[in-house]
């Protein structure tokens, strides 16, 4: 699905591929229609030509086909971790260029189909296209390959896991939102401070270490079999009835108010029970940028606990579906899937 290009750049290591998916940051003007097309990236140092001054050994893989980044599927996903984990051994980082629309849900994605990554994957894009002017995206790809070329001075990629770079800032992948659809500072990790942030230097703020195997474990196989709901006042239960069926949702995300809360709607109620003893699963998260699910803390939150809903504490809404899609496909057992929706897999959540 992917095929490779190079970039010339200077020969000495280290070595980063740069993956490009599609989306704004690979646009440029066409001179004859004026409207925004796919560049080739074999000549990406046209473009930034500051590469060239990099000490970096730099290649391209890109889509066929650039993807809109609303276009992203586990498949798509599957598609870009398969291709760091075949090149893991070659690369001593890589950098994937995607849309930010979801990009924090491929981050989230990635940081749990390549778990004990001893390397960086750091996922950056633009909210202007690299051939405008006043792009943003000159910086954060140029930014985003520094560090995913970064070392300490025992030779350790400094940053060892899947991170989003932004606009001077780096994330834990998995922990990182978009905020806005029209600011240069699209997310935020509302949760869990910044992994490194770029002044002049690149400050490291580094954070524990999730790397739990000498090598990535690998896995892809997600199921997508999975229902978002999002309470308000007044929403009608018997509006969402049909995707309280296990036999076609394996496991349902519900982003409840405040610290957990939920209507006390009988008919409400009823759904959510059925639908654990027939054998869903459901995750409680906040729609609160800030913050996590208390369940039982209220009145309000009390019946969730009672009847084996998991609390998904501080989860972005992002991690907690791939976080439900991995664990749904991976595990045929439901026990187990409960027992790991509330377990801090890879730095997802706090504890």
């Amino acid at each position: 699905m992917l095929r490779n290009k190079s970039v010339s750049v200077k020969a000495e290591k280290p070595n980063v591929l740069l993956i490009y998916t599609g989306g704004t940051i690979g646009m440029v003007n066409d001179p004859k229609t004026g409207s925004l097309k796919a560049f080739d990236f074999r000549h990406l140092s046209s473009q930034i030509p500051e590469l060239e001054r990099l000490n970096v050994s730099l290649d391209t893989v890109s889509f066929p086909e650039p993807v809109d980044s609303s276009e992203m599927n586990p498949r798509l996903w599957a598609a870009v971790a398969q291709q760091v984990y075949d090149n893991y051994a070659q690369y001593d980082g890589f950098v994937i260029l995607h849309g930010s629309d979801t990009m924090a849900y491929t981050a989230s994605a990635l940081s749990f189909m390549l778990q004990g990554l001893q390397k960086p994957v750091i996922l950056t894009g633009s909210q202007l296209p690299i051939g405008t002017i006043r792009t943003d995206g000159k910086e954060n790809i140029i930014t985003a390959i520094e560090i995913a070329a970064d070392r300490d001075e025992n030779g350790q990629a400094k940053i060892q896991e899947v991170a989003i770079y932004f606009e001077y800032s780096l994330y834990r992948g998995n922990r990182t939102t978009k905020v806005s659809a029209s600011h240069f500072e699209a997310f935020k990790s509302p949760n869990y401070p910044e992994l490194a942030i770029a002044g002049i230097q690149i400050a490291y703020q580094l954070r524990e270490s999730y790397t739990q195997a000498e090598e990535p474990v690998f896995f892809t196989d997600f199921d997508n079999r999975i229902a978002l709901l999002k309470v308000y006042p007044g929403f009608s239960a018997e509006i969402y009835a049909g995707i309280f069926n296990p036999e076609l949702v394996k496991g349902i995300v519900i982003e409840s108010f405040g610290a957990g809360n939920v209507p006390t709607d009988l008919k409400f109620q009823q759904l959510v029970s059925d639908y654990l003893a027939a054998g869903g699963v459901i995750l409680n998260i906040t729609q609160c940028s800030t913050g996590m699910v208390d369940q039982g803390k209220y009145q309000t939150s009390s019946f969730f606990s009672k009847i084996g809903v998991t609390g998904g504490r501080d989860l972005t809404t992002e991690a907690a579906i791939t976080k439900m899609m991995y664990l749904i496909g991976k595990y045929p057992d439901r026990d187990t899937v409960i027992r790991k929706l509330g377990e801090n897999i890879c730095g997802e959540m706090s504890l």
